[in-house]
């Protein structure tokens, strides 16, 4: 009996101990049917798996890879760029507008690009938060921005300083992604939208800069012209160059030529030159002879002019002369006219003063009469004989 009893109790506890075995194998074919050791990672993703036991972290390519249930623990991220865009202040009434450095709201549509450091992720996994870029991209991002756009002035972030303010805003960005296993790949400034009354008197000046512009795209065409036309001159130069030194050379052939031939023609040129200097000199002895008797002549003929001036002026002066002394005799005659008749001089005054005045001067009668009567007896005298005459 106690053999039996001893028997039974040691194949219910042989029983026991496989029932719990088998248990246990059941159980955990349940957990692993429920949570598979086995996981995968997908295309541009990068796996972490975890060791819970040891602390360290290996990363784990694109595949499939083994974790084992409460031991490992594998964490999925993304290797392609992702992009941000903090669109609640992308309006100037929006929930959250920027601030410029004059106190005014404005709205920026930036757009932020980034990645994961695969070299960096086994260190950084640990601290990375399950939604990277809600979590840790976008506060860091807006802290900056918003400090950023408070430096510069509405004009520079509208037009001048876009460039300058997408790099600072890169460049203090970046190494605090850096901390965290985030490389930061650049960032892009979009539409800034402008308060109303700010965006109207920009309209304004953009307009005016534009016109500005533009007449400095005028005067830079001009002054290409004015290039383009200084080297078609320069081309026209040098082609006028090169023409110049081949017509050079050509006179250097040429010359090289006319100076072997000058070689031969010389002794004739110089026989020919002395030819024309003897009848150079025999012509110039000629024409001195010649100048000589020209000369001779002139004289010649200057002497026979000047004597025969002399002649006709003697004789202008002997005729001078001649009739002064006529005239001094005449007047002497006249004086003792004039003294025997001194009427002469009323009637020569009349004939002066008119050629119609016809002036008779006649003696003064014996009687003291009128002094005309002597004429008019004479007239009736005359008359008489006259018809004396005529009666026979």
């Amino acid at each position: 009996m106690d053999n039996s009893n001893k028997l039974g109790k040691a194949a219910t506890r042989v029983f026991n101990r496989k029932a719990l075995v088998l248990a246990i194998i059941m159980l955990g074919g349940y957990e692993l049917y429920r949570h598979p050791p086995i996981e995968t990672v997908g295309p541009q993703q990068v796996g972490i798996r975890l060791n819970g036991l040891t602390g360290s972290a290996t990363e784990v390519g694109e595949g499939v890879c083994l974790v084992i249930p409460g031991i490992h623990s594998l964490r999925k991220f993304p290797l392609q760029d992702q992009i941000y865009r903090p669109t609640r202040s992308a309006k100037a009434d929006g929930p959250a507008p920027f601030q410029s450095s004059e106190g005014l709201s404005i709205g920026v549509e930036l757009t932020i690009r980034y990645a994961l450091d695969a070299n960096s992720l086994p260190r950084a996994a640990k601290a990375l938060p399950d939604d990277v870029g809600r979590d840790l991209v976008e506060p860091l991002v807006q802290g900056v921005i918003y400090k950023v756009f408070t430096r510069y002035t509405v004009r520079e972030i509208f037009s001048t300083k876009r460039q300058e303010i997408q790099t600072v805003i890169e460049g203090e960005l970046k190494p605090m992604l850096a901390a965290d296993g985030i490389d930061l790949r650049n960032v892009m400034m979009g539409n800034v939208d402008l308060p109303p009354d700010y965006r109207e008197g920009m309209n304004k000046v953009l307009a005016t800069e534009l016109e500005t512009q533009q007449m400095q795209y005028t005067l830079l065409l001009k002054e290409k012209e004015v290039q383009e036309s200084r080297l078609q001159a320069e081309a026209e130069k040098a082609r006028r160059d090169t023409a110049a030194e081949a017509a050079a050379d050509e006179q250097i052939i040429a010359a090289k030529g006319q100076e072997e031939a000058m070689k031969h023609v010389l002794p004739f040129k110089r026989k020919q030159i002395e030819q024309r200097e003897l009848e150079a000199e025999a012509e110039s002895a000629a024409v001195i002879r010649n100048a000589k008797g020209a000369a001779e002549a002139r004289r010649i003929e200057a002497s026979g002019e000047a004597d025969s001036r002399r002649k006709l002026a003697d004789a202008e002066t002997y005729r001078l002369e001649e009739i002064g002394k006529v005239n001094s005799e005449q007047l002497e005659r006249d004086g003792i006219l004039i003294d025997k008749h001194p009427l002469l001089i009323q009637k020569t005054l009349a004939d002066k003063l008119s050629d119609k005045i016809s002036v008779i001067i006649a003696p003064p009668p014996a009687t003291g009469g009128f002094i005309g009567q002597a004429l008019i007896d004479g007239a009736r005298h005359g008359a008489a004989a006259n018809a004396t005459g005529s009666a026979p």
